[in-house]
Parts: C-alpha cells; sequence; structure tokens
C-alpha cells in the first residue's frame, strides 16, 4: 500500500495537488475530504457567467466524475473534518475516521459577515463564497428588482456587473472613500467606478450602514449612519475574506492570519502542509496569503512535490483578472507596499494600465483591456527583469525590448 495522503478541502489547490502528487507517486493513497454536495468546481465564475446562466453547473465542475476512479483520487463529499487527532495521525469526520501520513490542509476561506445585531441574518441576505450561495442569489435576479451590494471590491462589483446586465437596479455600499481601496490604485478604481456608473449602477462611497430594515420577517432595505434608507429586494455583503485556521489552531499548528508555512509549503509539523486561501507564506520578505486561481494551483503542487520528495521552493509571479461588462481586467505581480502609480495608455481607445512601483522598482500591473500590457508585465517579472516608471508611462516605449 502506498503513502496514505489526505487533504482537507475540495477545490482548486486541493484537484491541483492531487494531479500532481498522482503524476509524481503512482502508489499514493490519496483522499480529499470536502463538506459540500458537489465535487470540487471553479469558484471565480460563480460571480461571473454561471449566475447569469452562462455556464452550467456541470462546466463548473474542475474534473469530471470519473477522473477521480481513473486516478485512483478517493473524493469524500458532504464530509465535515472536524478534528485533526495528531497523536493517531487521523481526521476526525462527522461519521467516519480517516487516516493519515501526509495531510494537506486546504481548507480556502469564508466570507467576513457584518456585526451582530444589524440584520445580517435576514432571509434575502447572502454571501457569496458556494454554489449554494450563487443558487440561491439567483432566484432573486429578476429584471425590474433592486439590489444593495455592501462592499466595493471585486466579489461585488462582479455581482453588481451581473446584476445590472440581467436589468436590476443596483447600488454599491463602500465604507471606504473609494471602491477597490485594499487592492488597486486610485486610477484603477476611477476607470472601474466610472463603467459601473455608465451601466446604470450607484456607487456610494466612505458611507456607513447602520442596520438593516426588514418587512414581513425579510429584508427590504439598508439604514446608512447618516439615516437615509436605501430600499432594495435583497443583498449582498462582500466585504473580505477570513483563512479556516480552526482545524489547524486546535490542532496545535502555528498560525497568524492563516497557517505559516515554509517556502515548500510544510507547516510546523513537519507531516502536514497547507496550500491555498488559508496558507501564510513568505513573499518579497513579507508574510502574506494570496486569494487567487494562480496561488491555489501552484503553491498546492508545490505541496505535491514536497510530499514526494522533490522539494522546490515556492516563487510564484502572482496573477489574478476580474471580468465585469465588457471591462477584462488583468493583474500580474502584487501591489502591496507601491509608492508610486503610472498609467500608460492602452493601443486602443478606452484602454489602459496602471503599473505599481516602490522605490523605483516594479511590482505589479492592473490591465484594463490592454492583455498586451498585462502578457509584457507578467513576463517582465517571470524574466526577474525591470522596468523604470519613466518607460512604463510611455506609450511609445517598446515593452519588447525588457523581454527579448
Amino acid at each position: 500500500m502506498g503513502m496514505k495522503t489526505v487533504v482537507i478541502g475540495a477545490g482548486q489547490a486541493a484537484i491541483a495537488f492531487a494531479t500532481k502528487l498522482r503524476e509524481l507517486d503512482s502508489d499514493a493513497e490519496i483522499t480529499l475530504i470536502g463538506d459540500e454536495q458537489s465535487l470540487p468546481y471553479q469558484r471565480p465564475p460563480l460571480s461571473k457567467k454561471y449566475m447569469t446562466g452562462e455556464m452550467s453547473a456541470d462546466r463548473l465542475l474542475l474534473r469530471p466524475a470519473d477522473w477521480y476512479e481513473t486516478n485512483r483520487v478517493n473524493c469524500l463529499t458532504r464530509t465535515a473534518a472536524t478534528r485533526i487527532d495528531l497523536e493517531t495521525s487521523e481526521i476526525i469526520c462527522s461519521d467516519k475516521s480517516v487516516p493519515f501520513d501526509k495531510l494537506l490542509i486546504a481548507t480556502g476561506s469564508r466570507p467576513r459577515t457584518l456585526p451582530e445585531g444589524i440584520g445580517g441574518d435576514l432571509p434575502g441576505v447572502y454571501t457569496l463564497r458556494h454554489l449554494a450561495d450563487a443558487d440561491q442569489i439567483a432566484t432573486e435576479m429578476a429584471e425590474g428588482r433592486k439590489a444593495v451590494i455592501i462592499g466595493g471590491g471585486y466579489i461585488g462589483l462582479e455581482a453588481a456587473a451581473v446584476f445590472a446586465t440581467k436589468g436590476l437596479a443596483v447600488e454599491v455600499i463602500e465604507m471606504a472613500d473609494r471602491i477597490l481601496k485594499r487592492v488597486a490604485s486610485p486610477d484603477t478604481a476611477a476607470y472601474v467606478k466610472a463603467k459601473h456608473e455608465a451601466n446604470g449602477v450607484t456607487i456610494r462611497e466612505q458611507t456607513a450602514i447602520k442596520k438593516f430594515v426588514e418587512f414581513d420577517g425579510r429584508f427590504a432595505g439598508v439604514e446608512l449612519e447618516d439615516t437615509t434608507l436605501v430600499n432594495a429586494d435583497f443583498c449582498v455583503v462582500g466585504i473580505g475574506v477570513l483563512p479556516n485556521v480552526e482545524l489547524a489552531a486546535d490542532a496545535g499548528i502555528a498560525c497568524e492570519n492563516g497557517i505559516l508555512v515554509d517556502n515548500t509549503t510544510r507547516t510546523s509539523h513537519a507531516d502536514i502542509h497547507a496550500a491555498g486561501d488559508v496558507a501564510n507564506f513568505e513573499f518579497r520578505d513579507a508574510r502574506c496569503r494570496l486569494e487567487s486561481v494562480q496561488n491555489a494551483i501552484d503553491q498546492a503542487e508545490t505541496a505535491a512535490r514536497a510530499i514526494a520528495e522533490e522539494e522546490v521552493d515556492y516563487r510564484p509571479v502572482p496573477w489574478f483578472w476580474s471580468d465585469q461588462y465588457d471591462l477584462k481586467l488583468q493583474i500580474a505581480g502584487l501591489n502591496s507596499g507601491y509608492d508610486q502609480t503610472v498609467v500608460r495608455p492602452g493601443m486602443r481607445d478606452g484602454t489602459q494600465s496602471v503599473w505599481y512601483f516602490m522605490e523605483g522598482k516594479f511590482l505589479a500591473v492592473d490591465a484594463l483591456n490592454d492583455p498586451r500590457a498585462y502578457m509584457f508585465g507578467k513576463k517582465i517579472l517571470e524574466l526577474g527583469r525591470d522596468i523604470a516608471p519613466g518607460q512604463a508611462a510611455d506609450a511609445s516605449f517598446d515593452l519588447k525590448a525588457l523581454v527579448s
């Protein structure tokens, strides 16, 4: 019998890990433990093409059902892991225990919730993380209804775009002084805001909510701090996520804003690794978590290599994307710590890219309907090259020169 390898979590990281480990080790026993009813599926389309009906549930699946049998991957659905028993090397689940030699924790994250007592638990108030959430929200989407969205981050704005496209009235309420405050520059935020307003979405910035209003036992609107009442038929709360560290922390594994891992994904316990949203690793001399498809896949593959005793260091070039209306925002790199941005006009009218720098060193690029800028920015980062702010801002400067 091969090494008993278990993954807690059944999302993007779990599938990437299982695929890579099977490639490296034909004998390993691989078990995925997931608490949802569905086989592992993609999450990004939930706030985009799935809610519009453009993508069906079966197309969300990361692997078809027969892949698991072919690759000898045991996927336990509707199974909640409740405890990691380090003494017996078992995962204690709701209805069984699963022994392990090596363990990957890929428990992901969950949506932040609003403070208790303001009505966030009313029927008609939703968060968007799981397939079941998207299915519930889809039942609310009818032309002429009104949606209010709490939070001007990517999830909230993607949902706003879907609702507006479907003919709903939409209002976004953001507590910070602008949308995308934590993740993007003022230039990128202004571009995205203009796109939403052109599609009829109202965006209220620097606006706090006091409580949710109910009528007949159901959400009916939001009362703002200044007592303004915003009536709506339903609400989506998108105010960020929290890493699901509880299983690891309860087992005594070191955690701090996620599960602490080294550059091979190993936790403070030698036989336990972590990957994806939940993992906190060192990047550019600081610790961070990355909530992205790229990170889930690449970090999980690094974990598989470590478990198969082919250790490599995880050195990502992060990438992200967001689709809103006809806007494709593509991001290469990580802009944290930036102290300067420059805007580069795209080759077509209305397109541009925003380039981020820290002390003159290139960190990241936001490409707004400008795939060429994204491609070159990503390549510059991958090759370990640099670009000066003046070069990035100069549309006549040939980016090819930096990657050839």
